[in-house]
């Protein structure tokens, strides 16, 4: 049975951003509401246009529905060509992947967003040309190889007025001061320098213009590998101890290179192992972590279990889903990254020793390892711009390869690896242990993974500086020649108004007080320990269900790995290691402090919020962390409102001093993964058998028992 809505009769067009060009589209096409097994949806056009797909209706939201967390740049329906995963074309109700040319059109098109979000198409009522031109159109631009300068980025940033409003605090380490400025802060300007070796490119492509060297190192040896075997400076800790980065010589080269690399290292080594140097210990990371094909290979089916079609393929896999997440490897690979991060902190913080990460290129692993110990280590870096100029210093100016990493111009899988992923999943597993210590949210972070896929920032669509810079100067679309002015992703109020914006603050952040070594300040935050895995391994009744709402808090939040293989792992810490991640989790937390996070089993979870926002039947509606942050909210505008009017009645108003704070309508409907998810919708039962349904119905001692032990583990067998 299908639920037609009537086509619709006004002709809809879509909103074109500077650049964009519509280049084929499609009428009555009929787009399903997902999260139902029935044929709901509506009828529309869809579009596609250098930039994106869009799918148009004549719904306007309803004020109940108007969402308050909107993006300007990417609307509900739209995906832009970046963030297309697959593409699946559904012939007599088999679904055959599309790509190249295609010989049959099919009746339905099915499309998996990098996002995560799924869209369902039917095109049966479509005239046959429509057809041809729609579907052809939107794998040709989304799927085939393409040169770097067809990316929408430059039509945008040609035709686009550059109005924006800088740099919003981020330091972009594109220049000397940048970096001369950072050495100052972190108090290594005694022992390193900021050089100028590589002005014009004349040492290596694929090192920034500006970076810092210690002291000892002569600028002939800059030159004399292109680079490498030199330790680059990543950050100072504040007892003189520094994490630096190598790119490593190529392993497969003839003797008298080989004799000669390593004669060179040598003398490196013992250049910067003397004093006024602390102790050098060297890390390879390409033998103590995952390859970045692992890391590719986990992901990939790590993102399988929330490319979800219905609601019967959610429930029908939702009795597997321990065994399911735990076959990904996906969160044992963020386990191992965490747990290096620990020990680099160890070796600079209680052994005084510098660190020295080597990697091939020293951009890809060294970016998340670098950056990870800089968030644990320094609280700037918890700050929004410090965050983001973390981001700049060690990816961006880096040299981490986005273009091919991403595979934005889908020239090569084997490149690709969610490299920059990792490093925010592994970021979210601080932000959920350590809220009050960081500025920004968690909504922060989904949205800047969901920009990797929106190119009219520059930010993340070259592989280096120097692309970049080749890549600036070009003719403007207006026939006038110029360099293109590229957006930064930083500045927000290009996708989000200020009341959105807001979103991306955490209002309990813990500011950081007046200098004061004497004492540790607060205590400890309590972890939500109902979040995670039972702590026990015990067999369930095989006829138990999961996902009744009243459970849902105990379930899909939980997320985590079941215990046994970390307890029996075969890496487990060395005792130094243990010691130190012990005694630090036995003290009070300073939130401005060292930040060690909680690595054991449970304590790893999916990044609920990201990967759950599109699937309704994952949500808890008026509950999760929105509820308790709606009231906290509340409390504070209230507070905020009290203190204007006190100021008032002392002529002592203040004007812009009063951080916005986003209004959450309807709290008590909101879902728990707002603010992705709509407000409530109605959810159906599954198309499950009666028996299993059954089942599932008589699971209402759960809501009796709420502070018990409930057995909810799965028999993975």
């Amino acid at each position: 049975e299908v639920h037609v809505k009537e086509p619709i009769e006004k002709e809809v067009n879509p909103r074109l951003l500077p650049g964009e060009l519509l280049l084929c589209e499609a009428n009555t096409v009929y787009k399903y509401i997902q999260e139902d097994g029935s044929n709901r949806g509506t009828y529309g056009k869809l579009v596609c246009t250098n930039f994106k797909i869009a799918f148009l209706d004549d719904d306007s939201a309803s004020d109940d529905n108007e969402p308050q967390f909107k993006n300007k740049i990417v609307g509900e329906n739209d995906i832009t060509l970046q963030c297309v995963d697959q593409i699946y074309g559904v012939y007599d109700e088999k679904k055959k992947l599309l790509t190249g040319q295609l010989r049959k059109y099919p009746e339905k098109l099915i499309i998996y967003c990098k996002d995560l979000r799924v869209f369902h198409f039917c095109l049966r009522y479509t005239k046959e040309e429509e057809v041809k031109r729609i579907v052809s159109g939107i794998v040709h631009h989304s799927q085939t190889p393409k040169l770097l300068k067809r990316l929408f980025l430059f039509s945008y940033a040609s035709a686009a007025p550059n109005n924006t409003d800088g740099r919003n605090q981020t330091v972009m380490f594109d220049t000397l001061e940048d970096w001369r400025d950072e050495l100052e802060r972190t108090k290594g300007n005694v022992k390193y320098k900021a050089v100028t070796t590589n002005e014009g490119y004349r040492v290596s492509e694929k090192l920034p213009l500006y970076f810092v060297v210690p002291i000892c190192v002569s600028e002939e040896s800059i030159l004399k590998h292109e680079g490498r075997g030199i330790p680059i400076w990543c950050w100072s800790c504040h007892n003189g101890a520094a994490l630096l980065k190598m790119s490593a010589f190529p392993k497969e080269q003839d003797d008298s290179t080989s004799q000669m690399q390593k004669a060179f290292l040598d003398g490196i080594y013992k250049t910067v192992s003397k004093p006024p140097y602390e102790l050098l210990k060297t890390d390879d990371l390409s033998s103590s972590l995952p390859s970045l094909q692992d890391i590719q290979t986990a992901y990939t089916r790590f993102k399988q279990l929330f490319l979800i079609d219905n609601s019967t393929d959610f429930w029908a896999t939702d009795v597997k889903w321990f065994s399911l997440l735990e076959s990904t490897n996906w969160l044992e690979i963020i386990r191992r990254v965490l747990k290096k991060a620990i020990e680099v902190a160890e070796c600079l913080e209680r052994q005084n020793t510098n660190v020295l990460l080597i990697e091939e290129s020293a951009t890809d692993l060294c970016c998340v390892i670098s950056s990870l110990v800089q968030v644990m280590m320094d609280s700037y870096s918890r700050t929004k711009s410090g965050f983001q100029s973390l981001i700049q210093k060690e990816w961006v100016i880096g040299g981490h390869g986005f273009l091919d990493r991403c595979n934005h111009l889908h020239k090569s899988d084997k490149e690709e690896a969610p490299v920059f992923l990792l490093l925010l999943n592994c970021v979210w597993q601080l932000v959920q242990q350590y809220p009050p210590a960081f500025e920004f949210t968690e909504t922060y972070l989904t949205v800047l993974s969901d920009s990797l896929y929106v190119p009219i920032f520059s930010t993340f669509f070259f592989n280096s500086q120097h692309q970049k810079d080749t890549n600036t100067s070009g003719e403007s679309l207006k026939t006038q020649s110029g360099p293109f002015r590229f957006l930064t992703v930083w500045d927000w109020s290009v996708q989000f108004d200020p009341k959105a914006q807001a979103f991306l603050n955490n209002p309990l952040y813990a500011e950081k007080p007046k200098p004061d070594k004497s004492q540790r300040k607060t205590a400890r935050f309590k972890h939500q320990r109902q979040l995670s895995l039972p702590l026990t391994q015990t067999k369930s009744s095989t006829k138990r269900g999961f996902f009744r709402e009243e459970t849902d808090h105990l379930i899909k939040n939980i997320l985590g790995k079941r215990i046994g293989k970390f307890i029996n792992s075969s890496d487990e810490p060395p005792n130094s290691f243990r010691e130190f991640y012990d005694s630090w989790h036995s003290k009070p937390v300073d939130y401005h402090g060292l930040l060690l996070p909680r690595i054991d089993g449970p304590e790893i979870k999916v990044w609920a919020q990201r990967y759950l926002r599109w699937i309704p039947e994952a949500q808890l509606h008026g509950g999760g962390t929105i509820a308790t942050a709606a009231k906290i909210l509340d409390l504070m505008e209230e507070v905020q409102s009290l203190q204007v009017k006190m100021d008032e009645e002392h002529s002592q108003a203040i004007s812009g001093d009063v951080h916005s704070v986003p209004m959450l309508r309807n709290s008590a409907r909101l879902s728990s993964l707002f603010p992705f998810a709509l407000l409530q919708r109605q959810s159906i039962k599954p198309a499950l058998p009666t028996s299993t349904w059954k089942d599932l119905e008589d699971e209402d001692d759960l809501v009796k028992r709420d502070d018990e032990f409930v057995d909810l583990s799965v028999d993975v067998s």
